[in-house]
C-alpha cells in the first residue's frame, strides 16, 4: 500500500471537513491544517470581518496564499473551505500536491449542518437553502473535475466517513 503524502479534502460548508480532517490526520499519523482557520489565524479576525471588509474577491485572494503554502507541507491533511475550488490555480495547487477527497452531502444536509453557524457570511442573506442549491449547482463540477475520490457523507458520522476513507485509501 503506497500511502499518499498529503490528502486534501473538498466540498461544500457543512461537509464535515475540518471534522473528518481532524480525526483522518490522527488516525494517518499527519499533521491537520485547515484553510479557514489559517486565514483567521494569519489575519486575527475572523470569516465574517473579511468579507464585511474585503468582500469576497479579498477574502479569496487570502484563501488562495494559505492553500499555495498549506498544500506545500508533507503529510499533511488540508480542509479546504467550499469555495476554494472556484480559483483555477487553487485546483490545480490541490490536485497536483496530493489526493484529493470530496466529501459530498445534500444543501438539505447542509442546511441542517450549518443553521446554528454565524461564521457563515454566505448564507447571510435571503433563504440558506435556496442560496446552498445555487453554491452546489456552481460548485459540484469543480469539486468532480479535482476529486480523486468522492465519499458521502450524508446522515453519517464521521467516524464512519474516515473509516470510509481509511478502507479505500488502503486498496490504491
Amino acid at each position: 500500500m503506497i500511502r499518499p503524502n498529503n490528502i486534501f479534502l473538498i466540498g461544500p460548508m457543512g461537509a464535515g471537513k475540518s471534522t473528518v480532517g481532524r480525526q483522518l490526520a490522527t488516525a494517518l499519523g499527519y499533521r491537520f491544517a485547515d484553510s479557514d482557520q489559517e486565514i483567521q489565524d494569519r489575519t486575527g479576525v475572523d470569516i465574517p470581518t473579511i468579507f464585511e471588509y474585503e468582500g469576497e474577491a479579498g477574502f479569496r485572494h487570502r484563501e488562495a496564499q494559505v492553500i499555495e503554502d498549506l498544500t506545500r507541507k508533507d503529510r499533511c491533511v488540508l480542509a479546504t473551505g467550499g469555495g476554494a475550488v472556484l480559483s483555477p490555480d487553487n485546483r490545480r495547487n490541490l490536485a497536483s500536491r496530493g489526493f484529493v477527497i470530496y466529501l459530498q452531502c445534500s444543501p438539505e444536509q447542509q442546511a441542517e449542518r450549518t443553521s446554528r453557524d454565524r461564521n457563515r457570511p454566505l448564507l447571510h442573506e435571503g433563504d440558506p437553502l435556496i442560496r446552498l442549491r445555487a453554491l452546489a449547482a456552481e460548485r459540484d463540477p469543480l469539486y468532480r473535475e479535482t476529486a480523486d475520490m468522492i465519499v458521502s457523507t450524508e446522515h453519517r458520522s464521521s467516524t464512519s466517513v474516515v473509516k470510509e476513507i481509511q478502507q479505500r485509501l488502503d486498496r490504491l
